[in-house]
């Protein structure tokens, strides 16, 4: 009799195990989904801040060039209208 006993002691025991185990299991799994989750939200926020600061680089470059140019064509023209005019005198 002890002998049965001690065998449904075992199984329950086994059972048991296999039952914290899968919870255990379970509950890795949850933190693991929610960790990936916070590490996708965080890379998809530092892409959007790399994605706008590239943007608001590109804008200031476009603003410069353009007033270099506007400079540049602005000069060319009052040089060759100066030059137009003393050739008028």
């Amino acid at each position: 009799m002890l002998g049965g006993l001690g065998k449904l002691a075992a199984e329950g025991l086994a059972h048991r195990t296999e039952k914290a185990t899968g919870e255990a299991v379970h509950a890795v799994e949850d933190v693991v989904k929610e960790v990936v989750e916070h590490a996708k939200e965080a890379g998809e926020k530092a892409i959007a801040e790399a994605f706008k600061k590239a943007q608001e680089t590109g804008d200031k470059v476009v603003k410069e060039v353009t007033e270099s140019v506007t400079h540049t064509v602005t000069n060319a023209v009052t040089h060759a209208a100066e030059g137009l005019g003393k050739l008028g005198q």
